[in-house]
């Protein structure tokens, strides 16, 4: 027979444990570089970036194409891991029953299609 009170109080649970998880994603750092590793890109486990860094040997005044390249690829690369990062640890969580509004899916704020 169906309970409701004991599916409700699973429900419960779960959420309680994504919040955890999205508090704890709001403070991990997930790093990317590119060029060698002159350029360097965080992001937090939303996937925003936190923290930009270039070695001063990269900076060209007559090439500035390429290091907003390096920027660009680093950044980029960043923004994938935390993204694939925060979605595996929602997997964990959920058990890979994919919810609304987790990574990887539309509603994900910056995250999904």
């Amino acid at each position: 027979m169906f309970n409701m009170q004991k599916m409700l109080k699973q429900v419960q649970k779960l959420q309680e444990e994504m919040a955890r998880v999205q508090e704890e994603l709001a403070r991990e750092r997930v790093e990317a570089s590119a060029g060698g590793g002159v350029v360097r890109a965080v992001a937090n486990g939303h996937g925003d970036l936190v923290e930009i860094a270039i070695d001063p040997s990269v900076v060209d005044p007559s090439d500035v194409a390429m290091l907003q390249d390096l920027v660009l690829a680093a950044a980029g690369e960043a923004i994938r891991k935390a993204r694939d990062h925060a979605a595996e640890r929602m997997k964990a969580v959920t058990g890979g029953l994919q919810l609304p509004g987790m990574p990887g899916l539309p509603g994900f704020p910056g995250m999904g299609a």
